[in-house]
């Protein structure tokens, strides 16, 4: 599991973004990139940093599901919801990893191992259908071929 930052960390990661809305999104990805999640603590000093509320930034963390306002799993398996991957047949290969690991979608394991969400379509259709395993494209998938890959996250070989 990841340590909460120190504010002092944190006002230094957001130090660089003036007062504005405009900088909510790029504030909120710079604490993600830099921590691996937004923590309610990191919005709170986000809307200090930006001069806002922390309603607006609760807000746009809670609206955008790349957002994580948890501390993410060991190993992520983020499930490509773009059309390409559903026309080739990705809700199947979501399905099936689902089935093995256990997991609803957006869940992760007891012991913070392994976990299963939506992605955001990064323009890798040429793989679909696929998902990201802790950031790298895997794919085009199969459904045999994603069990195999769910079996072996959750062994914690993959």
């Amino acid at each position: 599991m990841h340590a909460e930052p120190s504010l002092q960390e944190l006002r230094a990661t957001v130090a660089e973004f003036g007062p504005g809305k405009g900088h909510v999104l790029p504030a909120l990805h710079k604490v993600q990139e830099t921590y691996g999640y937004v923590s309610a603590q990191a919005m709170e000093i986000i809307a200090r940093q930006l001069n806002t509320t922390a309603a607006l930034i609760y807000g746009a963390a809670s609206f955008y599901s790349d957002i994580r306002t948890s501390p993410p799993p060991s190993t992520e398996i983020s499930w490509c919801s773009g059309p390409t991957c559903r026309l080739r047949g990705g809700d199947r290969i979501r399905e099936a990893m689902q089935h093995v690991l256990e997991l609803p979608l957006g869940g992760h394991s007891d012991d913070h191992a392994y976990g299963i969400h939506v992605g955001q379509c990064n323009g890798t259709c040429h793989e679909a259908p696929m998902v990201w395993v802790n950031g790298e494209v895997t794919g085009p998938l199969t459904v045999a071929s994603a069990i195999e890959l769910a079996r072996a996250v959750k062994e914690g070989t993959a």
